[in-house]
C-alpha cells in the first residue's frame, strides 16, 4: 500500500484543523438481517432531518421478527416495518434466497415491487409490470434468486423508479463468501499475519467483521467492514406526493382517479444522504431512538495497520463524487465482480482518490492508514520521560512498520518518525526542531473538531510536553499551565475539551467532493460528511453502540 496521503492542505498543520476527536462515539459496522427467507413490507413513515424536518417517504422494512440480526455482538439490533434504507440483506454465497414482499403502501401509490440487479430472479405471484412481477396495493410478490456472486450489491424498486426510489424504496444485499479464507483466519496485514488479531484480543476488542474476506480470494482480507449507501431527496416530491396520497386516502386502487401524478423534474434535491442520514444525525448510534425509521449510521473507526473494508453503493439519481482523507482506497471489485489481472488471481483494481459511484453502481474497496510519511512521532515519544510509554521501541519490519509487538500502543509505528519531535517554533511548551508548528488550541478559530494534539492516544499529549522529566510516576500533571516552566507540560490545556484520558484520535474528513453536497438545505455542516476516526490500541473500539 502506498504511503499516507495527505489531501486538501497546503500545510500539515491544516491537515489538523479538523482532525483530532476527543469524545467517546458511536460507530459503524454493518448491521443486517439474516436469510436466506426475508420477509419484507413496504411502507410510509416520516424521516428526521438535522435541521428539523420531517419528510414523507417510502421505505422497505420487516414483515414480521427476521430469521436473525448480524454482527451478533450488536445487541440493540431491531428491524421496522418501514425504513431508508431498507434491511441490509446478509447471505452466503450459494444460498437460494428467497424474498416475500408485501405492498403497505397507500393504494394511490399503485404497484410496487424489487428489483436485484446482478441475479437471475425468479418471480411469482403478484402482478405483471415494466421489469418484474409487482405487488398491487394490499398484494404480494416472491422472488427468489441464487446468491452466486460475493460482495456488495444493490436492491431497489423497479416499478416507476424515478419516483419510488426517490422516495426511498433501495437497500443494500451483502452476500459473503461460501468458503472463509484459511490464511486471513490469523489477521492483517500481510507484513504480520496475525498481530491485528492478537492486537484486538489483547485490547478486549470484539470482531464485527460479517467474513474474513470480501471475496474466494485471500488478497480481499479485511479488519474490520462499514457500508454506505450514497441518496438524495427532493422535498418538494415528496410534498406533492404527500399532498396527493392525502387527497386520495379511500380510493380503490386500480380505479380512475385513483393514482399518483408527481412530476419528478427538475430535480432539486435538499437532502444529501448517507445510509439515510445526514451529517451530524448520521455520525449518532446505529438503531438510535431518535431516528425510527433510519437506522444505520455512518462512523468510521479503525487503528493504524488496519485493513478496512468499505462497502459502498449509488442508490440516488446522481453522481456522488466522495473522497476519504488521508488514503486512496483500492477498489477490489464493483456489482460483486472482483476486478482480477489477466493471471486471474491478482488484483486489478485502481486506487481512488473520489470513489466516484453512478447510480446502482456499488463496489467493495479497502481503506488502509498508518501514519507513514507525516514526519513527527504520532506516539509522542519522549525518550527523557518518565512515562515508559514514551520510551517504547519501533523495531523497523522489512517495509519499515513496527509489526513485531501486536499488544504495544505504537504497534504497526512508522519507525522511520521515532522520537521526532514536533514543532519547529513551538507556541509556548515543545521544544524541538520538528517539521511544523501547530495552531494554539486556545483559539476556536481552527473549530471544535481541532483540540490542539497531533499524537495518538490519551496521554500522548501529556507525554509529548517538553524534554524535562516529570515529577510524578505517570508522567501527567492534573493541571497542565502551558508554560516552559511546567515539568510536564502540554499541547493542550486540560480544560478545553475533555479528559485526556477518554478516547484520543484523528478525525479525517469523509464527504463528497460537490460542495452542494455536504450541506443540508444549503447549510454547511450537513449532507454527505462524515468522520473517519483513527486511534491508537489502547482505546477499544466497541461498535455494538
Amino acid at each position: 500500500m502506498r504511503a499516507t496521503k495527505m489531501t486538501k492542505s497546503t500545510s500539515i498543520a491544516k491537515l489538523f484543523t479538523a482532525s483530532l476527536f476527543i469524545a467517546a462515539a458511536a460507530h459503524a459496522a454493518v448491521p443486517g438481517i439474516t436469510g436466506p427467507t426475508f420477509n419484507l413490507t413496504a411502507q410510509t413513515a416520516f424521516l428526521n432531518q438535522p435541521d428539523g424536518g420531517s419528510v414523507y417517504s417510502w421505505g422497505y422494512g420487516c414483515n414480521g421478527a427476521p430469521t436473525g440480526f448480524l454482527p451478533t455482538a450488536i445487541t440493540n439490533a431491531s428491524c421496522s416495518s418501514m425504513q431508508v434504507p431498507g434491511p441490509t440483506l446478509i447471505v452466503t454465497e450459494g444460498q437460494t434466497v428467497t424474498v416475500n414482499l408485501a405492498n403497505g403502501l397507500p393504494a394511490a401509490a399503485g404497484n410496487t415491487s424489487i428489483l436485484f440487479p446482478g441475479f437471475v430472479v425468479t418471480a411469482t405471484g403478484g402482478v405483471q409490470g415494466l421489469l418484474t412481477q409487482e405487488a398491487a396495493p394490499a398484494g404480494t410478490v416472491t422472488y427468489t434468486f441464487v446468491a452466486n456472486s460475493p460482495g456488495t450489491h444493490a436492491y431497489y424498486s423497479g416499478t416507476q423508479g424515478d419516483l419510488q426510489v426517490e422516495m426511498g424504496l433501495y437497500g443494500a444485499v451483502i452476500v459473503l463468501p461460501s468458503t472463509p479464507q484459511a490464511v486471513c483466519t490469523a489477521g492483517l496485514p500481510a507484513t504480520a499475519p496475525g498481530n491485528n488479531a492478537i492486537a484486538k484480543q489483547f485490547w478486549g476488542e470484539a470482531d464485527f467483521r460479517l467474513a474474513t474476506a470480501a471475496y474466494d480470494n485471500p488478497k480481499t482480507c479485511y479488519d474490520r467492514e462499514y457500508l454506505f449507501q450514497w441518496a438524495e431527496m427532493d422535498a418538494n416530491i415528496h410534498r406533492q406526493a404527500l399532498a396527493q396520497v392525502t387527497a386520495k386516502v379511500g380510493c380503490t386502487a386500480g380505479t380512475a382517479g385513483c393514482s399518483l401524478d408527481v412530476p419528478t423534474e427538475p430535480y432539486h434535491p435538499a437532502y444529501f444522504l448517507i445510509n439515510g442520514r445526514s451529517m451530524p444525525d448520521l455520525m449518532d448510534p446505529n438503531f438510535a431512538i431518535e431516528y425510527p425509521h433510519q437506522p444505520y449510521n455512518g462512523n468510521p473507526h479503525m487503528h493504524p495497520g488496519e485493513m478496512t473494508l468499505i462497502r459502498a453503493i449509488g442508490q440516488g439519481r446522481l453522481q456522488h463524487p466522495f473522497h476519504e482523507h488521508a488514503n486512496h482506497v483500492r477498489i477490489l471489485g464493483k456489482d460483486g465482480n472482483m476486478i482480477l489481472a489477466q493471471n486471474g488471481t491478482d488484483l486489478a483494481g485502481i486506487l481512488m482518490f473520489n470513489t466516484d459511484t453512478t447510480p446502482g453502481e456499488a463496489f467493495d474497496g479497502i481503506f488502509y492508514f498508518t501514519g507513514r510519511g507525516l514526519n513527527w512521532d504520532a506516539y509522542a515519544h519522549n525518550p527523557a520521560s518518565v512515562d515508559p510509554n514514551a520510551k517504547l521501541t519501533c523495531n523497523a519490519d522489512a517495509n519499515g512498520y513496527n509489526t513485531g509487538a501486536p499488544k504495544a500502543i505504537n504497534y504497526f509505528e512508522w519507525c522511520q518518525d521515532h522520537n521526532k519531535p514536533l514543532e519547529a517554533a513551538p507556541i509556548g511548551d515543545v521544544a524541538g526542531g520538528g517539521p511544523v508548528t501547530l495552531p494554539n488550541p486556545n483559539i476556536f478559530t481552527n473549530g471544535a473538531w481541532y483540540g490542539g494534539t497531533p499524537y495518538l492516544g490519551p496521554d500522548a499529549t501529556l507525554r509529548g510536553g517538553g524534554n524535562q522529566a516529570c515529577t510524578n510516576p505517570t508522567g501527567m500533571t492534573t493541571g497542565p499551565t502551558g508554560n516552559a516552566a511546567s515539568p510536564c507540560s502540554t499541547l493542550q490545556p486540560a480544560n478545553i475539551q475533555a479528559d485526556p484520558a477518554a478516547e484520543r484520535g484523528w478525525a479525517y474528513m469523509w464527504h463528497s467532493h460537490n460542495e452542494r453536497e455536504i450541506t443540508t438545505n444549503n447549510v454547511f455542516p450537513g449532507g454527505m460528511l462524515m468522520m473517519m476516526l483513527v486511534d491508537s490500541r489502547e482505546f477499544v473500539i466497541d461498535e455494538s453502540k
